[in-house]
């Protein structure tokens, strides 16, 4: 039965999407084109759920399936078919992405309404859906990397779709081509481990490439490289260090985007494509630790970003990068499940804080700026209360979804890491908590500081039951993955058991220590999230001048976060000027100038020369006419008789 169903979990938002996108200009009513794109993800939400409780009848060893469609690139002894794996991790990943998806399209439904192009944006949020099913479900890497193409060039339609607005320093169709750009060069990396791949192993196929793999010896030079190029992707799909700039900017396109490619789809690619390649990443111990790394330092980098940050929506961009970062840190130690666990609760309330920042900027005419909020959970209880619930989850406070996969993190980090790991990751988890509740505490507690003109009101059913829904995933989404130290049996991490094999340091560990060492590292971080959340009550709500007396003392710290550490400044004197400024020498002035439009400026002006000499035969006096034809026949008649 799963093999039966995978193919219309695919099939049908890229129905929705021909459907919207080739006669949805034709259909006047805003109810038809959200009803058929809602019904093309919710149909596949449901194929999805059908497979897991499928797969959950099958024995452990029947769980992983192939779905062979048709041969797609057949040339020489190289073959690639459009085919797809169903194993435990890419189901749990289905489920996320349509079921999360299916609410951010009921939200869209309110969200965009009266939108001109209301048809093309439901047509691109399907074909993002297909796309990353297409990305998860792939059974080769060939057929993943459409998929991973497939969402960047989502990414890029739906960041720039009011493509005629401002944004910042530009346009937001600015925001999409940097979007666009950054990730292509995550895109090299992407390519040349396929390249690697398939000259190493003879094969693209998961299977197959896993099966060899199984086989050799751990440090192999050529695992080595293929992992560090993988890992550039992932590092530019999942906005991480040094390729998380886009990430920002792609908060110009409309809320429920950044909802949809910050929780279901886009960022979470890289994560997964890492967690599908345990195998390999498991033969290199180096790339493990620079995944760890580079994971922990962007949690801790982008924690500290966001403290200061007063764009509703930059907040949560930069809270998006640190998640990630988390999630990396999980994969780099070994922690595959507890990563993709992260993926799953992060889906639950990164989703539900993106609509919920929606909903206050539905409610405040556009109105980003949290500094020009406060006091809004009065005029709205519904988003104020679930975005609460959102804020809760992040910052780790039990029993929300948080705490269980954040701490399940930070235990694998120290257990099976080492403390400079635990330490970034504990320390960012602290930020997390101060800047999430400075958030609620400047937008929806305190004071009204919004003009007299603006009168906030909740938003529509559409927009306000996904938040309900998603807030009790979010409280609650958690519980499938108690660990054993709390009674539980770890659900989540016994069910993708099959796909990443426990961790034989974290299971030593764990019984040369006990419990004890867990109980306290889990209180620490409890205790490090209450303390954020009590700080950033007493400086936003009660002593009010401390932020700002704070500033006045640590000017140049408070200058480097607002600007981001000055990574994009970093970036275009060293990148962008130096490429544009050669390109304007050498390119333009030395090669298209100097040789392409002298050669072409050199081959018109030889045949106008030409034409010009010619020109002088073409008199139109008949007399020269029959005198060049007199001299033409006794210059004949003379070179006759001298032979």
């Amino acid at each position: 039965m799963p093999r039966l169903l995978t193919g219309y979990a695919v099939l049908f938002p890229l129905l929705g999407f021909l459907f919207n996108g080739l006669i949805g200009r034709k259909i006047r009513n805003e109810g038809i084109i959200a009803a058929i794109g809602c019904a093309a993800v919710g149909a596949g939400f449901v194929v999805a759920c059908m497979s897991f409780f499928s797969m959950l009848g099958l024995p452990p060893e029947q769980r992983t399936l192939s779905v062979d469609l048709f041969p797609w690139i057949v040339a020489g002894g190289f073959r690639a078919d459009v085919a797809f794996q169903l194993d435990q991790l890419s189901v749990v990943m289905m489920l996320i992405v349509t079921g999360v998806g299916f609410l951010i399209h009921v939200y869209s439904a309110g969200y965009m309404r009266g939108d001109p192009a209301f048809w093309r944006f439901f047509a691109y949020l399907n074909l993002f859906i297909f796309s990353m099913l297409t990305l998860i479900l792939a059974d080769n890497f060939l057929l993943m990397f459409l998929g991973w193409e497939g969402v960047g060039l989502c990414s890029y339609l739906l960041i720039g779709f009011w493509y005629d607005r401002k944004f910042e320093k530009g346009t937001t169709g600015d925001a999409a081509k940097k979007a666009f750009i950054v990730n292509r060069i995550g895109d090299f990396g992407f390519l040349t481990g396929m390249f690697l791949i398939y000259v190493t192993f003879g094969s693209l196929r998961f299977q197959t490439v896993f099966t060899q793999a199984a086989t050799m010896t751990v440090g192999t030079p050529v695992v080595l490289w293929i992992t560090l190029a993988l890992f550039l992707g992932a590092t530019g799909k999942s906005a991480q260090i040094p390729l998380f700039v886009w990430l920002p900017d792609a908060m110009a396109g409309p809320t429920p985007v950044s909802a949809l490619i910050h929780a279901a789809t886009m960022v979470t690619a890289g994560v997964y494509m890492v967690a599908r390649c345990s195998v390999l990443y498991a033969l290199a111990p180096v790339s493990m630790g620079i995944v760890a790394s580079v994971g922990a330092a962007t949690a801790f980098f982008a924690a500290t970003v966001g403290l200061v940050q007063n764009d509703i929506k930059k907040v949560l961009a930069y809270s998006t990068i640190s998640q990630l970062g988390y999630m990396f840190l999980a994969l780099g130690v070994g922690a595959f499940s507890a990563g993709i666990f992260h993926v799953m609760t992060h889906a639950f309330f990164k989703a539900l804080l993106f609509l919920g920042s929606g909903a206050v900027i539905h409610a405040m005419h556009d109105e980003q700026d949290i500094r020009r909020m406060g006091g809004l959970g009065k005029s709205l209880p519904v988003t104020y209360r679930t975005f609460l619930v959102g804020a809760i989850a992040i910052a780790g406070i039990p029993p929300f979804s948080g705490f269980f996969s954040k701490d399940e993190i930070l235990w694998d980090a120290f257990s099976h890491g080492s403390w400079v790991l635990w330490l970034a990751g504990f320390a960012g988890a602290g930020l997390t908590a101060l800047y999430m509740f400075r958030l609620v505490a400047l937008t929806f507690q305190g004071e009204p500081r919004w003009d007299k003109g603006v009168h906030p009101h909740e938003a529509p059913a559409t927009m306000t039951i996904p938040l309900l829904v998603l807030a009790l995933l979010s409280a609650l989404g958690g519980f499938a993955g108690i660990p054993q130290s709390l009674g539980g049996g770890n659900a989540f991490e016994q069910w993708l058991e099959p796909v990443f094999a426990p961790a034989g340091e974290k299971l030593a560990f764990a019984a040369t220590h006990g419990n004890v060492a867990e109980y306290v590292l889990m209180g620490l971080s409890v205790a490090v999230a209450l303390a954020g959340w009590y700080v950033a009550r007493i400086w936003y709500l009660r002593r009010k001048e401390i932020p700002g007396l704070l500033v006045r003392r640590l000017p140049n710290t408070y200058r480097v976060l607002l600007n981001k550490y000055y990574v994009d400044e970093l970036y275009d004197g060293a990148v962008v000027r130096p490429a544009l400024s050669g390109s304007e020498l050498l390119l333009w002035k030395g090669i298209d100038v100097n040789v392409i439009d002298r050669a072409v400026n050199g081959a018109a002006q030889s045949t106008a020369a030409a034409g010009r000499v010619l020109r002088l035969i073409q008199t139109g006096v008949v007399r020269n006419y029959v005198l060049v034809f007199l001299a033409g026949v006794v210059l004949m008649m003379g070179w006759l008789l001298a032979k």
